[in-house]
């Protein structure tokens, strides 16, 4: 029987931002080099407003695919471009899917995904894939999975770990029911600060309980009241890849039995199987070090029923058992 529950959605600053910041700072990540970084950032990008992309621009999306064919994207089996410079695997210019064939996931994308997607989330897809971090936000072929799983799930109230400009916040809002709730914490809310308009403008807005901290620090405060154990229906975590493990501990005493956790990023662009001396970034070596280990520890995890599948950059869903 379907238990309520209530939606928490927790922000981080991106890995990316901290990992730039890390080597700004000489190694170090340093609040006050993510500060500067960000600093940087916010006076360099302004949004526009997006041209409309979508079904109808099937043939701008046909050149795209060309364009990323002709540059080689990061996303696939090597690090290694034509140069023999090591690349990170996600850029902006990069797809963000493990689809081989680029002409598949166009069609996929302009079958399946644009002719439905809500009119809110292609504005914020839009406006977000204008950001230097624009590959950050959770592609739309995986919104749209996971707006589904909240529905058949019945969810009331979710828990997300990293939200970005607010993609899958908004997708989660206009999922859940009216009563729903999301409570969205991030220790920066810059970002988010950039997505609230069009949550505002969906009219979700007051399903979304934005806290401003560490995650672990606000998922331990939710853990010091008795009331929030088991009192969550699902969680999706995309944040800080070296702390999968700590979040997966704490959420599965908050996300009730039977409920659901999700994993994003969990196969790194296929980087997990490729060979230790593979061509990879310092950051990408380390963030696939990271997703390894929590997929070894998923794996081994009684209290959960798992499967992993390759949609996006491979997402990781956990039934709590136990």
């Amino acid at each position: 029987m379907f238990m309520a529950g209530t939606t928490v959605c927790l922000a981080q600053v991106s890995w990316v931002v901290r990992a730039a910041a890390r080597r700004a700072s000489g190694g170090g990540g340093s609040r006050a080099a993510t500060r500067r970084l960000l600093d940087g950032r916010r006076r360099s990008w302004r949004p526009e407003s997006p041209a409309v992309r979508g079904p109808m621009q099937i043939h701008s999306a046909r050149k795209a695919t060309q364009q990323r064919a002709q540059r080689g994207s990061p996303a696939r089996s090597t690090a290694m471009a034509a140069s023999g410079e090591v690349k990170d695997i996600h850029t902006k210019e990069s797809t963000k899917t493990l689809l081989k064939n680029e002409a598949l996931y166009e069609y996929m994308l302009n079958t399946m995904v644009y002719p439905r997607e809500n009119e809110h989330l292609r504005e914020l897809r839009l406006i977000t894939e204008q950001h230097d971090y624009g590959f950050m936000l959770s592609p739309p072929d995986e919104e749209q999975m996971l707006s589904m799983l909240l529905k058949v799930m019945g969810a009331r109230n979710t828990i997300e770990v990293g939200v970005f400009t607010g993609g899958s916040v908004l997708a989660t809002a206009l999922a859940i029911p009216d009563d729903g709730k999301i409570v969205a914490i991030d220790v920066s809310r810059e970002y988010f600060d950039i997505g609230r308009p069009v949550i505002e403008k969906a009219g979700v807005a007051h399903k979304v309980d934005f806290r401003e901290g560490p995650a672990l620090n606000i998922l331990d405060d939710l853990l010091a009241d008795e009331g929030n154990e088991g009192k969550f229906d699902f969680a999706f975590v995309d944040a800080d890849k070296g702390n999968y493990g700590n979040y997966h501990e704490q959420l599965l005493r908050l996300v009730r039995v039977g409920g659901v956790l999700a994993y994003d990023n969990t196969l790194w662009g296929g980087s997990v199987a490729m060979p230790d001396d593979a061509p990879l970034t310092e950051g990408d070596r380390e963030i696939r070090a990271a997703i390894r280990a929590f997929n070894a520890k998923i794996a081994a995890d009684a209290r959960v029923e798992a499967v992993q599948l390759p949609v996006a950059d491979g997402i990781t869903l956990c039934r709590r058992v136990v």
